[in-house]
């Protein structure tokens, strides 16, 4: 795939998305309900598990049963942070592109997404990577921005049938590369994708300002746990979790260490080591490490 055929790619290079959006701006209450959903769809433990659009690693903690976790996001700066954080004893960091991830075929035991299918323009070649790398029976556990929340439902109704019309199919951009979802269609998606959806949640179901005025973040976390597993069949909140299962064949052995990374520009795998990077042996391509960070963007 060249760089022009390429969807665009939501870049969060050099922002200040950590200090905007997220310390200190009040979303005390929506971290923590992610958190609560992802514990309960993760599995504890494993060998490796990669999250795709880790940022500044904000979700990383999470991850201390898996013997090595990968945070790959577009953004190096964002990397930088988070390398600060964590450090290089379990961790490895990824600067690439999810269209054309560089991790060889099987190389995780699970993967997470969590605020990154809303940037997407081409969902079905995004899991169709993420399906690749899975494992045969590995988990997936993917966060996605619901269209079909009660807001919107409300909305709609109120005008008539007019507007944003939340029980269509369709996703809808309601800003550049931002993306709403129905559930339904993701679901599809993903069974199209070889990843069977097992369980899903429905989260962020008290995401109001007037109610983050009148209860403290902590009780409004556990209000949303225990409307969580409840909600679910009729996904009320405004982000829906799904928990899915890798379908391909083979037995669920991962690739060893040794061979996890693959050529994003012609897919050889593995890549072969050299000085202060990697080589692809087919194409020539060279993918530099700098200050513990593999990069891989074009």
């Amino acid at each position: 795939m060249s760089g022009q055929d390429r969807p665009p790619i939501c870049d969060y290079e050099g922002s200040s998305y950590r200090t905007d959006f997220w310390a200190g701006q009040g979303r005390e209450y929506e971290d923590g309900a992610e958190r609560v959903a992802l514990r309960r769809l993760l599995p504890p433990t494993g060998r490796r598990l990669i999250e795709i659009g880790a940022g500044f690693g904000r979700l990383a903690d999470l991850y201390g049963g898996y013997e090595q976790v990968i945070l790959l996001d577009y953004s190096r700066s964002q990397l930088e942070y988070a390398r600060a954080q964590y450090g290089d004893d379990r961790f490895l960091y990824i600067a690439a592109d999810l269209y054309r991830l560089p991790l060889a075929t099987n190389a995780v035991d699970t993967a997470v997404m969590v605020r990154v299918l809303h940037h997407l323009a081409d969902v079905p070649l995004a899991l169709g990577q993420i399906a690749r790398v899975l494992r045969p029976q590995g988990t997936f556990v993917l966060e996605f921005a619901n269209k079909r929340h009660l807001k919107n439902i409300l909305r709609y109704i109120l005008s008539g049938g007019r507007g944003l019309n939340p029980f269509a199919h369709e996703p809808y951009e309601f800003a550049e590369l931002h993306y709403d979802f129905h559930p339904d269609w993701v679901a599809e998606r993903l069974r199209k994708a070889d990843l069977a959806p097992e369980r899903r949640l429905s989260v962020s179901l008290l995401r109001s300002a007037l109610l983050k005025r009148i209860f403290t973040p902590s009780l409004l976390v556990l209000l949303d746990a225990a409307l969580q597993r409840l909600a679910a069949p009729l996904t009320p909140g405004a982000s829906v979790f799904v928990r899915s299962i890798a379908l391909k064949p083979g037995e669920p052995m991962l690739v060893e260490a040794t061979r996890l990374f693959r050529c994003p520009t012609c897919g050889h795998e593995p890549l072969l080591p050299e000085e202060r990077g990697l080589v692809c042996v087919s194409c020539g391509a060279r993918w530099p490490i700098e200050e513990g960070i593999y990069l891989f963007k074009q």
